[in-house]
């Protein structure tokens, strides 16, 4: 099928952005994608959402992916933990090509290595919270007990111990999404994706769910990638690029 150039999406083919260590310490890197094109398949032939991406993620690293809507972002981070493949280039997740696994691999991949947050937090209605939080230590087989016990914890750290037992329904925006958050780092990933994670909130309620996020990132130790429309959020990351026309351009956090 004819490739056509989609000039209002794709703008000249973006070299790869190389990393610089940070403070001069070196850390190893989580992520690292080669030359990352996606395709779709239009009335006028295959259009190019983008091509040529290339950057790395490091260890401890809270890098902001900013751009309009429909830039592909949400696509993008989607490669990145495997719920979507590329049409061409690769993605490494710690030292995994993410290209090669098998639809069973990608879902073990995606239970053991990475904590996904999303703009809507997806909790099970009828579920407590404390069964929400339980439930990808359950699909990975270990005990009710024990994967309760887990889930209590990290409720208690995102300040909803006292909630453990309240459905989602009973539960206010920001506290589902508190929940979705404990479920995304109950199973200790060493990778936290977050797509809009403040985007459904007020703006109090999304500073405090950022806030939170921010702390456990320092806590835990986390790698993150968050996608954002929100530039006051995207400033306090250690580093933002920004997806504009099928480019990712580094740029300064002060400058978004």
């Amino acid at each position: 099928m004819e490739t056509v150039p989609a000039t209002e999406i794709l703008a000249d083919k973006p070299q790869s952005l190389g990393l610089r260590p940070l403070a001069g310490v070196d850390h190893p890197i989580v992520i690292s994608v080669e030359n990352l094109r996606k395709d779709y398949i239009t009335g006028r032939g295959r259009l190019a959402l983008f091509d040529g991406l290339g950057f790395e993620v490091v260890q401890g690293e809270m890098l902001a992916i900013v751009g309009q809507s429909g830039a592909g972002k949400s696509t993008l981070l989607h490669m990145l933990g495997a719920l979507d493949t590329p049409s061409s280039g690769d993605v490494y997740c710690a030292s995994t090509q993410l290209r090669t696994l098998t639809p069973a691999q990608a879902a073990t991949f995606r239970n053991r290595e990475v904590g996904y947050v999303w703009q809507f937090h997806y909790l099970l209605p009828e579920f407590t919270a404390l069964e929400n939080v339980a439930m990808p230590l359950l699909a990975r087989g270990e005990s009710k007990a024990k994967a309760f016990r887990t889930a209590e914890q990290w409720l208690k750290e995102v300040e909803l111990g006292d909630r453990l037992l309240h459905r989602s329904g009973e539960l206010s925006g920001g506290e589902q999404q508190r929940v979705s958050i404990a479920r995304a780092l109950v199973t200790q990933p060493k990778l936290l994706l977050a797509d809009e994670p403040t985007g459904d909130l007020d703006s109090l309620t999304a500073e405090m769910v950022f806030s939170l996020i921010n702390r456990l990132h320092q806590l835990h130790r986390l790698t993150s990638v968050i996608v954002t429309h929100n530039l006051a959020l995207a400033r306090r990351c250690t580093r933002v690029l920004r997806l504009d026309k099928g480019r990712l351009e580094e740029v300064s956090p002060m400058s978004v």
